[in-house]
């Protein structure tokens, strides 16, 4: 029998409507009849994980995956380089710096629980802002070092969660993004209230400018960022698709003047001024898959822009950079068609395409680097190459390689192939399948998937989807609404009052699986983590004959609160709100937690948190844990049920990680997943 659950007899009526919450007090992790629960759910998932015949061996294969180890494309500041590198072996990511006579040195080498969250040299390569955090919890450290010396000049300075850092041309000042002071906020809102202040290096952050930001909504999110003497702020209501932005000479004395971009309009825009003086914008303003336009930074009103170039009807913007041609400048534009990365070339007068840059393959190009020259630095990786970074040199048309990955992971052969499928509506939707080279079917199948936020599925190098592969399995990535492989529209049809769509897309891949005879539902597990967590737990509660087993990692799973905790305020622009009527009946339509029912013959089911996730709390798991546990007590009690287990992990969080801990998480969920689809 599973341990028990502290629980009460609670129901709410919320707009009218009775809402049980019977596993309430496991919101509380402080409550001692919390930690006993959950060191009886720790015993549990140990004894299970004992039995897991395959966990070792996931365990080593993913090592050996893993130890190909990143690099990252050098940003390049005055004579300086820098970059971020993981070595074979290495837990964290170092960042390193290129002296101007070309010897490496590392600056930053996290250990332990620590992490690099962010870095910004200065525009001559002379200083370093970065942000240090630990335990997991993302809650940043800002300080400033000498790069020549290696001594800390500045800081720490705290309530800095992953700002951006926008040096001013002096090279001894910079905007950034602080919040306020927890004395100075409502109890509860200590992670919201940003501001974002001018900071002297050297200077007591207390004394810093306030430069925007006053007034302004608590969930709001700002983005700072300084290029050729023009600073640009962007404004967005927590994780909203759409922004508003200004713009102010940066070289004129202080208190500069603020221009406005755009304001109050549903669109998000970006805005970079170049070397030529002019301001390049990137828009989904009239255009959801995006588009360029040019403008004076002077004027940079709408009515102002002109169209360099157009919405392509197929392809997502992502980027772009300017190159120095032997003929004139060269515009490099970075599109995703169906999430796979395309580079052409283009005339910035005329934006007519005069070429494109070469990639290793159909994958992802990302990280476009420049300091201007003909020279362009990108990070490319596919589902079988490890990230490297490439050189392209618009002066011969070539790419090469600049730096390789670091170790060697020998991944295993895999048949990838793009399949479209229809959704419960008839739209189209596309799934990224991988396999063994000859393996026939049915075989025990892993599906998964995010669907939000705009982030898209892309092309990748993933030891965990090699490994299952090897292992005989069949590994399947859903690209569903909700995400940004084809566009804002694409987003929006899985947002909001649309989340069901979201729901059906994946339900539809995982149909379409089984009717091509790639698997059937005694062999289909799922996983998906945040976003993708809540993906899984709607999954199967909706159908849950469909799946043999779900894991849910770091997961929003009880929509009805989801707001009052970890950043949940922020995301009531993806989801809605449960404060507003027509909102709440979207959230309580399909909320996992509320729509589980006893006497179901739920998949089996393992939950992963981290202690220290700061953004999704991990009482969603929690309660859902309970929830389907009390639901499977009698069939248990039978012989009957799969099982549903919890996963903690201490001094981790939503994050990054060291690499032991990545390998550890990913072998159990795939030794999980194994025994529950009969993979041998």
């Amino acid at each position: 029998m599973y341990p028990p659950a502290p629980r009460l007899d609670l129901v709410e009526h919320l707009h009218g409507v009775p809402v049980a919450d019977p596993f309430r007090p496991l919101e509380d992790p402080d409550d001692p009849a919390t930690k006993q629960w959950l060191v009886a759910q720790d015993d549990l998932f140990l004894e299970h994980a004992r039995d897991l015949s395959h966990r070792e061996r996931f365990r080593e294969r993913l090592a050996r995956l893993h130890s190909a180890g990143f690099a990252g494309p050098p940003s390049w500041h005055g004579e300086r380089g820098f970059f971020v590198r993981r070595a074979a072996g290495q837990e964290h990511l170092a960042l390193y710096t290129v002296d101007p006579d070309g010897t490496e040195r590392v600056l930053l080498e996290p250990e332990g629980t620590t992490v690099l969250d962010a870095w910004q040299p200065s525009p001559d390569g002379g200083l370093l802002a970065y942000q240090l955090s630990s335990g997991g919890r993302e809650e940043s450290l800002l300080s400033v070092m000498d790069v020549v010396t290696g001594e800390v000049v500045d800081g720490p300075i705290d309530r800095c969660r992953s700002t951006l850092i926008a040096w001013l041309p002096d090279g001894a000042s910079f905007l950034y993004v602080r919040r306020l002071p927890p004395e100075r906020v409502p109890p509860g809102e200590e992670r919201y209230h940003r501001r974002v202040h001018l900071h002297r290096v050297g200077t007591d952050p207390d004394d810093d400018v306030l430069v925007f930001g006053e007034g302004r909504d608590k969930a709001t999110h700002y983005r700072v960022n300084a290029a050729n003497g023009w600073l640009t702020i962007s404004a967005s209501l927590g994780t909203s698709p759409r922004n508003d932005l200004w713009i102010a000479d940066v070289s004129a004395p202080w208190p500069w003047e603020f221009r406005v971009v755009q304001e109050g309009v549903d669109a998000h825009t970006a805005l970079r001024v170049g070397r030529d003086g002019r301001a390049y914008i990137m828009t989904d303003r009239d255009a959801p898959r995006g588009r360029v336009a040019v403008a004076d930074p002077a004027d940079p009103r709408h009515e102002s822009w002109r169209e360099l170039i157009p919405e392509d009807p197929e392809a997502v913007l992502s980027d772009f950079a300017l190159l120095d041609g032997p003929d004139g400048p060269v515009l490099v534009l970075s599109r995703t068609r169906h999430a796979v990365t395309e580079l052409t070339l283009h005339d910035p007068r005329t934006g007519a395409r005069t070429g494109s840059v070469p990639t290793p393959g159909a994958g992802t190009a990302a990280a476009l680097s420049t300091p201007g020259g003909p020279e362009l630095w990108f990070a490319y990786t596919d589902t079988t190459s490890p990230v490297s970074v490439q050189r392209y040199d618009v002066r011969t048309g070539e790419t090469t390689l600049w730096a390789a990955p670091p170790g060697s992971a020998e991944p295993p052969r895999v048949e990838s192939r793009m399949v479209e499928y229809r959704s419960k509506d008839g739209t189209p939707v596309r799934m990224l399948v991988m396999s063994a080279p000859g393996v026939p079917g049915p075989r025990p199948c892993l599906l998964t998937g995010y669907g939000g936020f705009g982030i898209s599925m892309a092309p990748a190098f993933s030891p965990q989807a090699l490994a299952w592969v090897e292992a005989g399995g069949v590994y399947a990535v859903a690209q569903l609404r909700g995400g940004g492989e084809e566009g804002e529209q694409w987003h929006r049809a899985g947002m909001r009052g649309a989340k069901q769509n979201v729901f059906d897309d994946f339900h539809a891949a995982a149909e379409t699986l089984i009717a091509d005879g790639l698997t059937s539902p005694d062999r289909l597990a799922i996983m998906g983590g945040s976003n993708g967590g809540l993906l899984v737990g709607a999954a199967l509660t909706q159908r849950p004959e469909l799946y043999a087993a779900a894991v849910s990692s770091a997961p929003l799973l009880d929509m009805v609160r989801y707001e009052r905790s970890g950043l949940g305020a922020a995301w009531s622009v993806e989801y809605g709100s449960a404060a507003d009527p027509e909102q709440f009946a979207w959230l309580y339509g399909y909320s996992p937690y509320h729509h589980v029912r006893p006497g179901v013959d739920y998949p089996a089911v393992l939950f992963t948190i981290a202690e220290g996730d700061t953004r999704v709390d991990p009482f969603h798991a929690r309660k859902m844990c309970a929830a389907l546990q009390a639901a499977a007590q009698e069939r248990v009690a039978r012989g009957h049920a799969a099982p549903v287990l919890l996963r903690t992990e201490t001094d981790v969080g939503h994050g990054a990680r060291a690499l032991t801990s990545t390998i550890a998480l990913e072998a159990d969920v795939l030794a999980f997943c194994a025994a529950h689809t009969g993979l041998r």
